[in-house]
C-alpha cells in the first residue's frame, strides 16, 4: 500500500466534494465516509504489516494517520455542530456558537502541555506518544471515539488530531458568528478551494521557506506551529511536503551557505529591481 499515493486521492477527492456541493451537511457526510473508509484500510494493512521500526510507527500515527483523522474529526464536529444549530432567533445562534467556542477554549487550556509539546516540535516523548507499546502507562485521554482501537491508536495520536481539527474548527465557528452578527446569511456554505499555485522548487527549498517565514514570526500571534503553518501553505502552493523535521536537520548541516533558496531569492529580487530601475 503506498499511502503518500492514497492520501494525495483523499485531499483531491475531497477538494471534489467541496466542489460538488454547497450543503455544508452534505460536504461534512460525504467527507466523514471518505476519511472512515481510508482509515479503515490504514488499519488493515498495520494489522496485517505491522511496522519495520519504531521510528516508521511513530512517523504513521504522527503524520500518516493524522491526515484524515484531523478531517475526519473536524466535519464530524461540524456535522454535529450544524445539525443542533437554533433554526432561527439571532441571539440563541449567537450564544449556541459562544458556548461551542468556550468549550473549545477549555480544551486548548486543559492541553496546554501537550500544544506547547506539539508548537515547539518537540520530539523527545514520541516514543511514549505515538507508539502503541505504551498505551499501558500512557492511557487514551480523549472523551469523544471517531475512530478509536487499542490496535490502531497511541496514547495521543487522537488526541493531536482533536488539537488541530478544533483550530480549524474555531475558524468555521468565528466566520458563522460574523456572517449573523452582521446580519448575513448564517447558514455556512463550504469555501471553494482555490487553485493551487504550482511549486516548481524542490521540497528542501519549500522547508527552508517555511522555517524562515516561522522565524520571522508568522504564524507566532496565534500561536501556530511548523505543521500548522505548513498545512495553511499548502493550500496555497501545489506541494506535499515530506519529512519537514528531518529536511530541517539536513539544513542545519550544511556545509557552506545554510540558506541556499533564500540567498536565491534574494539574488533574484536585486536583479529585478535593478532591472526596473534601468
Amino acid at each position: 500500500m503506498d499511502s503518500q499515493i492514497l492520501l494525495t486521492k483523499l485531499i483531491k477527492d475531497l477538494d471534489e466534494i467541496k466542489i460538488q456541493n454547497e450543503d455544508i451537511l452534505d460536504i461534512a457526510n460525504d467527507s466523514i465516509e471518505l476519511c472512515r473508509n481510508l482509515l479503515y484500510n490504514f488499519k488493515k494493512e498495520i494489522l496485517k504489516k505491522g511496522f519495520i521500526t519504531i521510528d516508521d510507527e511513530i512517523k504513521f500515527f504522527k503524520k500518516t494517520k493524522q491526515i484524515p483523522l484531523v478531517e475526519l474529526i473536524y466535519f464530524s464536529e461540524i456535522y454535529s455542530f450544524e445539525t443542533q444549530f437554533p433554526k432561527a432567533g439571532k441571539d440563541h445562534q449567537l450564544k449556541f456558537i459562544k458556548k461551542k467556542i468556550n468549550k473549545l477554549n477549555r480544551f486548548f487550556l486543559y492541553n496546554i502541555d501537550f500544544g506547547r509539546y506539539v508548537n515547539s516540535n518537540a520530539i523527545h516523548f514520541d516514543k511514549e506518544y505515538y507508539t502503541r507499546d505504551c498505551l499501558e502507562s500512557h492511557h487514551i485521554i480523549t472523551s469523544k471515539f471517531y475512530f478509536q482501537d487499542p490496535e490502531f491508536c497511541t496514547p495521543r495520536d487522537m488526541l493531536l488530531g482533536k488539537y488541530q481539527a478544533f483550530d480549524s474548527l474555531i475558524a468555521y465557528l468565528d466566520e458563522k458568528k460574523h456572517r449573523i452578527s452582521n446580519g448575513l446569511n448564517g447558514k455556512m456554505k463550504a469555501i471553494k478551494p482555490i487553485e493551487k499555485i504550482h511549486w516548481p522548487f524542490s521540497n528542501t527549498d519549500y522547508v527552508e521557506l517555511l522555517y524562515a517565514l516561522c522565524a520571522k514570526g508568522l504564524g507566532k500571534q496565534d500561536n501556530q506551529g511548523i505543521m500548522q503553518i505548513s498545512k495553511k501553505l499548502q493550500q496555497i502552493f501545489d506541494i506535499e511536503p515530506k519529512d519537514i523535521y528531518k529536511t530541517f536537520q539536513e539544513i542545519k548541516y550544511r556545509k557552506n551557505s545554510r540558506t541556499l533558496f533564500l540567498d536565491e531569492l534574494s539574488t533574484s529580487l536585486l536583479i529585478e529591481i535593478n532591472k526596473r530601475e534601468e
